[in-house]
């Protein structure tokens, strides 16, 4: 996909704060942590196509505002992904603003899970 130059900036500002994993290290963190989230930040349509058979959805476009309600343990591991890592790097700049202390973003993202053999379901 091309993305836009401006989109593309936000996405490397956030990118300087939040931390990323790729896929080992995510399946290594769920498998160490049996506590942690691993949230599908995509658009509804993309989750109703396919997702991780673990993940929960909470798209970026409500994210903020359904986070805390969710999601209520500040301290609760997170492990956020998208397409392929853009929005999920947006969406845990976010979380970390809103106090939330241990936030990853998945680079590659759900096309890395495929890819990877990340088991998926409908």
């Amino acid at each position: 996909m091309q993305h836009s130059p401006g989109f593309l900036a936000l996405v490397s500002d956030a990118k300087a704060r939040v931390r990323e994993l790729n896929v080992a290290q995510a399946r290594a963190r769920l498998a160490e942590n049996q506590q942690a989230a691993l949230i599908d930040v995509r658009e509804e349509s993309e989750w109703a196509a396919g997702h991780a058979a673990e993940a929960h959805h909470l798209g970026k476009g409500i994210f903020e505002r359904d986070l805390e309600t969710r999601f209520p343990d500040k301290e609760r591991e997170l492990i956020l992904y998208c397409g392929g890592g853009f929005r999920s790097a947006l969406t845990a700049d976010a979380a970390q603003k809103m106090g939330y202390q241990r936030v990853w973003s998945l680079d590659g993202g759900y096309k890395g899970m495929v890819a990877a053999g990340w088991p998926m379901t409908r």
